[in-house]
């Protein structure tokens, strides 16, 4: 038992030997000012718990359009031409007696239901 301790304590202190001298490396091209930028831990990505939030097919064109122009002016090229946009669609509105049909089936739904947890009441609702 002791045997394989020896060899885990042998293996153990050949890293410790080995990054002591990585170490050291890394402390003698730190002290060089004309070499690489210093080099910083390493940047670990994490899952995102967040979901992200979903865009129309519309709303991901524009996005992709905005990217294009972007792109075109950081490079120095001429904006790329949308093409030509479809009119949207005209908003339909409801007319002032189809709210009143609505209003009032509403309040008849309610009566009944609040008629048919109270048994007294059904009657006068019917």
């Amino acid at each position: 038992m002791t045997d394989g301790l020896g060899i885990i304590i042998d293996q153990l202190e050949h890293q410790k030997t080995a990054i002591d001298r990585a170490l050291t490396a890394l402390r003698e091209i730190d002290a060089e000012p004309t070499m690489a930028p210093q080099i910083g831990p390493a940047a670990t990505p994490e899952a995102s718990t967040v979901k992200r939030k979903q865009f129309s097919a519309e709303s991901r064109k524009k996005m992709a359009l905005a990217q294009k122009a972007r792109w075109a002016k950081i490079k120095g090229e001429s904006e790329p031409v949308p093409a030509t946009p479809e009119a949207p669609k005209a908003k339909r509105k409801i007319s002032a007696e189809g709210l009143q049909r609505i209003i009032a089936a509403t309040k008849k739904r309610w009566r009944l239901k609040r008629a048919a947890a109270k048994p007294g009441l059904a009657k006068k609702a019917a």
